[in-house]
């Protein structure tokens, strides 16, 4: 069994309901506003509608089952902490690097599209000049504290559902079903629904996060149940709401391939010289921040968890004054910039969403062992439909990783490929010492 001992760095409990139901939503919202439209160029808008029903499902399954571990064993570690409990060192450490893989990759992405909206506003600014300025911003935002970084992100995320609320608002007295239905293939194939998997994801990928901060929540046993559910609530309306009506205000065609969709439907509606159009790309920034800000806090915890049991260098589990794991905030940082010159967005959100899936795979299956393995452990919120909602969630993401795994092998091959080389290190090198570690 996992410990936290009494000379172990710990993290400050500053979180209630309402901020953590903005950092779940927060860190996904990014989603609503790109990413997800190149589901659209591999399986069209029918085919793409499938996609996002089949993992929306899997979602709602999954967060009714992990919420369970989350309050049961709310540690920094997250899914680490889950399956390190069931399985050992071994489990852990798969369940580690895919988390680190989910949202290490995610930031990268999300930094891109901060960079393409204000690209698109101020059209001599570069890219990549704004997606490294805002690793620089958010570290340092969140240098000094989770109770700032929270209240910040309670602010952001509220502006931010807003203005998509705003943006369906708008769009809306203009959808047409011929639109939606138009450029589609004769006949959807099982293909086209699989090939759309991984964007499908990034509606929703990174609401796990919030378990990386669960250590930092004040009573998790009702907060963390209460944030979770009432955020993938919200994020299904949205997720739902903006794919279908953006489909259906013109050519969808021309939005499959770009970084920055929602200001191009709003272009399509009332031209590109218009004043909302422009007004909505500035406040689009902020669905955006809240996603960047919230990952930021996700990937720190998550590197910090791993330090702190020395599956990464200890260093990395060092706080500041302010109880802020500033090494952590760094290292996961230079990953990020780095990832940003080299590859495509499209690219870095397949290998994020496939390390989504893994965790979410091993999660499920550390639920089921944890509930044989230790009956009488406290659960002050327990699955419902157990035990039919985690083997669902368990089988819709295996059967997601298959369907990634097919379609973009290359991508898969590098990321197994990368886990079973570290992975035989840590047996090599890491595997006896850590247990020695583990109570």
């Amino acid at each position: 069994m996992q410990t936290i001992t009494e000379t172990q760095p710990k993290l400050k409990k500053e979180i209630n309901t309402i901020q953590l139901w903005s950092l779940a939503v927060g860190m996904v919202i990014s989603g609503e506003y790109f990413g997800w439209n190149y589901g659209w160029h591999t399986s069209g808008t029918i085919g793409f509608l499938f996609s996002t029903l089949l993992v929306t499902l899997m979602y709602v399954t999954f967060i009714f089952s992990y919420t369970e571990l989350t309050a049961a064993i709310p540690k920094a570690g997250g899914p680490f902490s889950f399956a390190t409990r069931a399985f050992g060192p071994i489990g852990g450490f798969i369940a580690g690097f895919a988390t680190l893989v989910d949202f290490l990759l995610a930031m990268p992405a999300i930094a891109y599209a901060l960079g393409a909206y204000i690209h698109f506003l101020i059209p001599q600014i570069p890219v990549e000049q704004t997606a490294i300025s805002m690793y620089v911003i958010f570290i340092a935002v969140n240098w000094f504290g989770i109770k700032e970084g929270a209240r910040i992100s309670l602010i952001v995320t509220l502006l931010s559902v807003g203005e998509i609320l705003l943006f369906m608002g708008l769009i809306v007295f203009n959808f047409k079903s011929d639109n939606f239905f138009a450029h589609n293939p004769p006949t959807i194939s099982f293909g086209s629904i699989f090939a759309g998997i991984p964007f499908a994801i990034w509606f929703f990928v990174a609401i796990e996060g919030v378990a990386m901060v669960a250590e930092e929540v004040k009573n998790p046993q009702k907060t963390i149940p209460r944030g979770y559910i009432s955020a993938i609530i919200t994020l299904v309306i949205l997720a739902l709401g903006i794919m279908i009506l953006s489909a259906g205000v013109g050519d969808w065609r021309k939005l499959q391939q770009i970084d920055h969709p929602l200001p191009e439907v709003l272009s399509m509606v009332f031209g590109h010289e218009s004043g909302w159009t422009k007004v909505f790309t500035s406040l689009g920034l902020f669905g955006l921040i809240a996603s960047f800000h919230g990952n930021t806090i996700s990937y720190s915890r998550q590197i910090f968890a791993l330090a702190r049991e020395n599956y990464l260098p200890n260093q990395l589990s060092f706080l500041n004054r302010y109880q802020t794991p500033h090494w952590a905030l760094i290292a996961g940082g230079l990953i990020g910039v780095l990832a940003i010159y080299s590859g495509k967005t499209d690219q870095i959100i397949v290998m994020s969403g496939l390390g989504a899936v893994v965790m979410y795979a091993i999660s499920m299956v550390s639920l089921l062992v944890l509930r044989k393995k230790e009956p009488n452990l406290e659960r002050p919120y327990k699955t419902p439909f157990y035990p039919i909602f985690p083997y669902l969630a368990l089988l819709l993401a295996l059967f997601c990783t298959a369907a990634i795994s097919y379609f973009y092998p290359l991508l898969s091959a590098i990321f197994f490929g990368l886990l079973f080389f570290f992975l035989i290190l840590f047996v090599l090198f890491g595997f006896k010492y850590i247990k020695s570690n583990i109570g």
